[in-house]
């Protein structure tokens, strides 16, 4: 579900910890089944598979945690023009994870995110289609809703 289009004003907080037994995957990509099960979880339509790993095949790079049984618990991906504008995607965190740890991986997510554009295009414009939840998240890490009256719009397309 995407609630708001936020925009990253500020600097970013401390980094956050993951917990003992998580692990952060910057360089393998899930299958496109094991994402498509993760974002359903998180209360998303279901997605083709085949479809997100075009997706994941066309994306600048995507964080993946695991949980300490290797399960998916959480992503996020990035798509860029390389130039001017970056937008984050698919961010999700596992509901059936503790509250205080969905908060801590939601963390973990945005702050390797950020720090990651920051580095590959600093001064670049940030996006991010966020679910509710995610919303004080990324407010720590200095994005606000709809700055300055600026609306995003957006369709899914019916297959």
């Amino acid at each position: 579900m995407l609630d708001s289009l936020l925009i990253p004003f500020r600097g970013q907080p401390q980094p956050p910890q993951l917990p003992p037994g998580y692990a952060l995957e910057p360089e393998a990509p899930p299958r496109g089944e094991e994402l498509n099960g993760l974002l359903v979880l998180c209360g998303e339509p279901s997605r083709s598979p085949q479809r997100l790993e075009r997706a994941l095949a066309a994306s600048a790079w995507q964080l993946s945690l695991r949980g300490p049984g290797g399960q998916l618990v959480g992503f996020v991906r990035a798509t860029s023009d390389q130039a001017l504008n970056a937008n984050l995607w698919d961010l999700a965190v596992d509901p059936a994870e503790p509250a205080a740890t969905q908060h801590l991986l939601l963390q973990v997510l945005v702050h390797t995110a950020l720090g990651r554009l920051r580095r590959e295009l600093p001064g670049c414009s940030v996006s991010v289609a966020a679910p509710q939840g995610a919303l004080e998240t990324l407010r720590q890490h200095g994005f606000v809703v709809d700055p300055g009256g600026i609306r995003a719009m957006g369709l899914r397309l019916q297959a």
